[in-house]
């Protein structure tokens, strides 16, 4: 199988998904499952289409969008069974400091002044 996500790869989320992380939802199958749900959350959200108009949008909203959609894949990948971890207090940390990261990336892509600068890009 391979990566079907446009915004991040599987590896991405996999990093932030960490060592922790549950050997069933972190794989390939259910990550890419993830990436459609993110990047369809995104798009909607910001009312704009960026997986249509991908190719045509530079480096820095190209990173905006894998940072949201690698955090986001990455809270569902650490959400499915955080038995893994040593603590439920780790598991928490890790998906506040995901939620928070992938919130500031969709504010950014969310403004007026970034949507006009992506759509000149």
């Amino acid at each position: 199988m391979a990566d079907t996500g446009i915004f991040a790869t599987t590896g991405e989320v996999q990093y932030k998904a960490g060592v922790y992380a549950s050997a069933v939802s972190n794989t390939e199958a259910y990550i890419n499952s993830f990436m459609t749900q993110a990047e369809s959350y995104i798009n909607a959200v910001c009312c704009y289409n960026f997986s249509d108009n991908y190719t045509t949008l530079n480096v820095d909203v190209k990173g905006l969008l894998k940072e949201a959609a690698s955090d986001i894949a990455a809270m569902y990948v650490i959400n499915y069974d955080v038995a893994g971890f040593p603590s439920i207090r780790l598991a928490e940390l890790s998906l506040d400091l995901l939620s928070a990261r992938a919130e500031r990336a969709i504010s950014q892509l969310k403004e007026k002044a970034v949507i006009a600068f992506m759509r000149a890009a």
